[in-house]
Formats: C-alpha cells, structure tokens, sequence
C-alpha cells in the first residue's frame, strides 16, 4: 500500500523560505510530485520528479523551488525560497506508479498524501 506523509509547511514572510518533506512508503513509482491548492482555485502541479532524478517545474516557480528525490531516505523534498504571497496554499505530495514522464497533472496521479499548509505574509 502506498502511503504519502508530508511535513514542513508553516508561516514563512515573504522573500524567506521554506522546505517541505514527503516520506513514501510501499511501492515506489518512477514520478514523485509536488502540488498546491490555493482556496477557490484548481490544484496545480508546482514541480515532479524521477526516480533517474529528472526533474520538472512550473512556470510559476522555476528559479526559486528545487525539488529532490532521497531514495534511501524515501523522501521527497521542495525547497522554496524567495517566497512570495501567491505561494501560500496547501502542498500535496503525489506518487504515480505508471507514469513516465512525470507531468504536472493531478490527474496523471494516483496517490496523495494528505498535504500540509504553506502561509506566506508580508
């Protein structure tokens, strides 16, 4: 059984930064994600990973988030720096067990942990 548990969300101020953790546990596809949720807004894809360590991004955030894969830790991590008040939503950690290209579609994915808040404020 897959499991998805994320931590590190929390209130950071603008410009600061923040990183988050996602420990997975069963089996293990090759795409490993990142998405938020915004209130009244459509979850969206902020950055995936392979297991070869390929890696993919938004637009939104290319430059200040670097996601990475710790496969002995079966963690995930999403650094995010330069934080800005559009960053604030609720960060989900997603797994796809048949995916290949590790898009930034929430459809793409079938696991989801139960996420963690991000606060930004000025």
């Amino acid at each position: 059984q897959v499991q998805l548990v994320e931590s590190g969300g929390g209130s950071a101020q603008a410009g600061g930064s923040l990183r988050l953790s996602c420990v997975y546990s069963g089996y293990t596809g090759d795409c490993l994600a990142w998405f938020r949720q915004a209130p009244g807004k459509e979850r969206e894809g902020v950055a995936a990973v392979r297991r070869s360590g390929g890696t993919r991004y938004a637009g939104s955030v290319t430059g200040r988030v670097d996601i990475s894969r710790d496969s002995a830790e079966s963690t995930v991590y999403l650094e995010m720096n330069s934080l800005k008040l559009e960053d604030t939503a609720m960060y989900y950690c997603a797994e796809s067990l048949y995916m290949r290209s590790c898009t930034l579609s929430a459809a793409d994915y079938e696991y989801w942990g139960q996420g963690t808040q991000v606060t930004v404020s000025s």
